[in-house]
């Protein structure tokens, strides 16, 4: 990240202060910290009928601020404004596109519309807006996918090179949900950390604690989970998640997750209760529902997995970190869940070196829940989502299917960062039915290995995961799957995995060996596995569907009355997932 990603970090940097975000918030109930120092934040919201979209961006600066939408986190094609305030009083505010890592050159088309632009004691305020889609080539449309946020900022007005004031986090801008603080006499904090443990010599490592839930004097409500990430140890910790234990954990326990003999014990936690990955932010609940503790229906241990990833095979590293839950006595009419769907990890998964674009997936029909829970069969009401990969991944789609037809997703991030993994909310409550499937879509890119990459634990081995949020709560944990072993062996010619991962590393790769060996994975039986938090679980054989292309906004060319062209975007469909969202914003307030 050069100039660009510095020059949007000031930007969003000026909208981080509490006291200037205290203003206008009713046109923009949204808003995201962008630093973790807690100095750049950002308000947002649009309007559904216009079709555009307003920012407000609050920076400890009293030089020049800027921010971006960028395809990679990058500075190279970002779509940027830059503004401030010069020592006179003047301002001044300019519609930007990055080329390399030079200065923003100026777009022909200004589509940023300043609103505001001010500077006082505390820092630089500027609030300006656009349309969700402008048809400007140098712009980037703001899509319902999660999106990178750039920003930086300078000391004074002379638009440099901004050295280390600058940042990027990824942040879905037209599905996201607003956020309500419990009183603070209702608050408290449960941690779920490590106690200087010695992080192991070890590229990849895998450590588990049980750890024992204090009495509550009755149910609370987690509204928010932060992660606490030791000084210095930003490198090592790649992911986190917390699972509930069954009642058969009776005993606090700390090892190696996935080794020796503690694993039978860890690995009967297996109902994930919180899941937070690299360049993931604070996870904050619908201000309807929360996550239970302190009931009978509870759990009394809880499971802490921590993912070290100690590339540089360093020493003496020793790390305290985990999450923290913050929660409230003002209870919410939802309990939350969070089932886990996607691909067995499992190393019998192999992908082909030298792939540009190779797509895996992993299936979950519901109506096996039946099987494994009892009463009516759930429905679940999906709000958010982590979608999640190893150093491969490029993009994660998560698609709903109804009587044989996707209806939609449940996902979407398309330009997958592994270093940005964050919750993304889905805009808009989507119910899952009994019957209806799950499908999640997974692209690698491989054009820099040499031999197979195969399933696993390890950053340079692969998962294809997505954690959905939802209520009300069930006992389901799991529902993933993996190609039917025997139909694979049969189709390849291959006896095991380890002969599979010979033949691939003894052939050629290019782009019609890739999709040849794509299609076959994909049309073969895939078997399903259905588990909850007791550990009964079912299988069952499926077929992968296909899946639609992602809902694009086309720009078209209309006449106007005097003559000559305009281009105006054709967003049939947007407006009325907005005015949705709108919707469901209200009504969340309400309940």
């Amino acid at each position: 990240m050069m100039f660009v990603a510095g020059l949007c970090s000031a930007l969003l940097l000026c909208t981080g202060l509490a006291s200037v975000l205290g203003q206008d918030s009713g046109d923009m109930p949204f808003n995201e910290t962008l630093d973790s120092a807690g100095n750049v934040s950002l308000r947002w919201g649009f309007d559904s009928k216009q079709e555009t979209i307003t920012f407000q961006l609050a920076c400890k600066t009293s030089g020049w601020v800027g921010f971006g939408l960028s395809p990679s986190g990058e500075m190279d094609g970002s779509d940027i404004v830059i503004g401030g305030v010069n020592p006179n009083g003047t301002t001044y505010f300019t519609d930007r596109h990055a080329v390399g890592d030079q200065l923003p050159l100026v777009d022909g088309s200004q589509d940023y519309t300043l609103l505001s632009l001010k500077e006082d004691a505390t820092g630089t305020t500027m609030k300006f807006s656009r349309k969700v889609q402008t048809c400007d080539k140098d712009d980037m449309e703001i899509s319902t996918s999660a999106m990178k946020l750039i920003y930086a900022y300078g000391a004074d007005d002379s638009i440099a090179y901004h050295n280390n004031a600058r940042g990027t986090k990824s942040v879905n801008l037209l599905q996201s949900t607003q956020r309500s603080t419990p009183s603070q006499d209702s608050v408290g904090q449960l941690e779920m950390t490590v106690n200087s443990f010695a992080v192991p010599e070890r590229d990849t490592y895998y450590h588990c604690r049980i750890i024992k839930s204090p009495n509550f004097p009755g149910k609370r409500h987690v509204y928010r989970i932060e992660p606490k990430i030791q000084s210095g140890n930003v490198d090592l910790v790649h992911h986190m998640l917390v699972y509930a234990c069954p009642a058969s954990v009776s005993v606090e326990l700390e090892g190696e997750c996935y080794s020796g003999q503690s694993m039978y014990v860890f690995s009967s936690c297996q109902q994930v209760v919180i899941s937070w990955a690299v360049g993931g932010q604070d996870i904050w609940m619908p201000p309807n529902a929360g996550i239970s503790i302190g009931t009978s229906d509870d759990p009394v241990f809880y499971r802490l997995e921590m993912h070290y990833s100690n590339s540089k095979l360093s020493k003496g590293r020793v790390d305290s970190s985990g999450l923290v839950f913050h929660y409230t006595s003002e209870l919410r009419a939802n309990d939350v869940g969070i089932l886990e769907v996607g691909l067995i990890v499992d190393t019998s998964y192999v992908i082909p070196p030298n792939a540009k674009d190779f797509k895996a997936y992993g299936l979950c029909n519901t109506s096996t829940f039946s099987q494994v829970l009892s009463g009516e069969p759930p429905v679940l009401n999906v709000f958010a989502s982590l979608l999640h990969t190893h150093l491969a991944g490029r993009g994660v789609r998560v698609g709903h299917y109804r009587n044989g037809e996707q209806i939609g997703f449940l996902g979407k991030n398309e330009h997958y960062d592994f270093n940005l993994q964050e919750t993304m909310f889905l805009g808009s409550l989507v119910q899952v039915k009994a019957g209806d499937e799950i499908l999640v879509e997974c692209t690698y890119n491989t054009e820099s290995r040499k031999t197979a990459t195969q399933g696993g634990l390890g950053t340079t081995n692969e998962m294809c995961l997505a954690f959905l949020l939802y209520y009300p709560r069930t006992k389901l944990a799991s529902c993933w799957s993996l190609p039917e072993p025997t139909a694979m062996s049969a189709a390849l010619g291959v006896k095991g995995t380890s002969e599979l991962v010979a033949l691939m590393n003894s052939s050629v790769w290019n782009d019609t060996a890739v999709g040849r060996f794509e299609r076959t994975v994909r049309d073969l039986p895939q078997l399903m596995a259905v588990s909850v938090s007791n550990g009964t679980r079912t299988v069952d054989l499926g077929f992968i569907r296909e899946f639609k292309s992602s809902p694009a906004t086309a720009c078209t060319t209309l006449p106007l009355s005097g003559g000559g062209e305009s281009c105006a975007p054709v967003t049939a469909g947007l407006g009325l997932c907005i005015a949705l969202l709108t919707s469901l914003i209200s009504l969340t307030g309400a309940l």
